[in-house]
């Protein structure tokens, strides 16, 4: 009987639940290695940055003046009489110059810097959406770590359990039943083990995809942070890169009407030349002035194009503003909640389902509580545990969008 009791209290102090911070190692990968990784492997950064670099170009284009275009012509010639052939060829040579009326260039220019202004921004909104994918990433691949931690030692707990309801029906202290009870839970704890463990695998290579290399190891410590209690803070949404993105919108609509209202004033073309008088040898030098006639495109149908897309994008920023106050409010209290919940699952309730499973295992090696009791105890402490982790899964997540709602414009747009 000492042997039994003995080997009971040793199995019993090996099942004692340990919290899963104390099991936590150093790790290589960060959150912020992760991120800088991903920032270099993103093809999304790479076709912003192709993008930028079109709309410099573009905006080079624009002020660019129009080219001139050499003209030369030959009359009196192929003709009857004095005009046979070429003995009476009057050559004349010389250049056409554009001259673009009504302010062009400029509202091409101002159209083009809008449209480079947006085109930075929408770097800047590729890169905060790498940095919310990313974050996402992690958080689901620690998330995942921390839960095959957890069933890990839920299959030791129920390993040990099984052993003690073995010496305990080997003593004639209980029945069969209760072996085949701990038995079924620890078969039950191995699949849930390899289930875990798979799901961990592939968090893992989905994030590795995203950063471009192998997470060996994780900062699993890093979710347990979380944010001092109190009131939310204010948060001003008037610079936010969504908001930002829609002032660009409505610029670049602006610079279309401008420029749809320069097309329409007619341009010039003049064209010095020289001419050759094949009778007398002499040359003389003519000037032509081109004008278009605006008769059938008076340009007056581009400008009311050019307004509609204007009060398009005006009615657009203002859309925007309300979702964008709508999802900070929703994510913030979402965010807020969820760090309610984390702080509880993860505090008083995972310490008092942490005693009662220890009380438990106490109270079943001592003959006091059924097996039910234990098995039910330890349930409830599993089911603590994961609902911590969830619970800051779902802040960290939540945190991650308010952060890419609320991610301030570049600085100078």
């Amino acid at each position: 009987m000492k042997s039994f009791v003995a080997a009971v209290t040793a199995a019993a102090s090996c099942v004692l639940a340990t919290p899963v911070s104390a099991q936590l190692t150093p790790t290589s990968l960060t959150l912020d290695q992760a991120l800088v990784a991903a920032g270099a492997a993103a093809p999304a950064a790479d076709a912003a940055t192709a993008a930028l670099a079109a709309a410099q170009a573009a905006r080079d284009v624009a002020a660019l003046r129009p080219n001139p275009q050499f003209q030369a012509q030959v009359e009196n010639i192929a003709g009857s009489g004095a005009y046979a052939g070429l003995r009476s060829a009057e050559t004349t040579i010389g250049i056409s110059i554009p001259l673009e009326l009504g302010g062009k260039r400029g509202a091409r220019v101002a159209a083009a810097d809008a449209a480079l202004l947006r085109s930075r921004l929408q770097a800047a909104i590729a890169g905060a959406d790498i940095r919310q994918q990313v974050t996402q990433l992690f958080v689901e691949a620690v998330a995942a770590e921390r839960r095959a931690m957890i069933a890990t030692d839920q299959l030791r707990i129920a390993a040990d359990a099984a052993r003690v309801a073995g010496l305990r029906v080997e003593a004639g202290r209980a029945s069969p039943l209760e072996r085949q009870r701990a038995e079924v839970a620890r078969l039950n704890a191995e699949a849930q083990v390899e289930r875990t463990r798979r799901l961990a695998r592939a968090a893992a290579q989905n994030l590795a995809r995203r950063i471009g290399r192998d997470p060996a190891t994780l900062d699993l410590a890093w979710l347990d942070t979380l944010p001092p209690a109190g009131p939310p803070r204010p948060i001003e949404i008037e610079r936010t890169l969504a908001l930002a993105a829609a002032d660009a919108e409505l610029a670049v609509a602006d610079a279309g009407v401008r420029l749809a209202r320069s097309q329409r004033v007619p341009d010039l073309a003049i064209g010095p030349a020289l001419r050759r008088l094949s009778q007398t040898g002499d040359t003389a030098a003519v000037i032509s002035v081109a004008i278009p006639i605006p008769v059938f495109d008076t340009g007056r149908r581009a400008v009311e194009q050019a307004a509609a897309e204007r009060t398009r994008a005006d009615a657009e920023r203002r859309a925007t503003r309300l979702d964008v106050e709508q999802a900070i409010t929703d994510a913030q209290a979402e965010a807020d909640n969820a760090a309610v919940t984390a702080r509880t699952a993860s505090g008083p309730a995972l310490a008092a389902a942490q005693e009662a499973a220890r009380i438990a295992r106490i109270g079943y090696r001592e003959g006091k509580f059924a097996q039910l009791d234990l098995l039910d105890a330890e349930r409830t402490l599993a089911e603590t545990r994961l609902a911590a982790i969830d619970a800051l899964a779902a802040y960290r997540l939540a945190h991650a969008r308010l952060q890419r709602l609320t991610a301030p414009a570049p600085e100078g747009n």
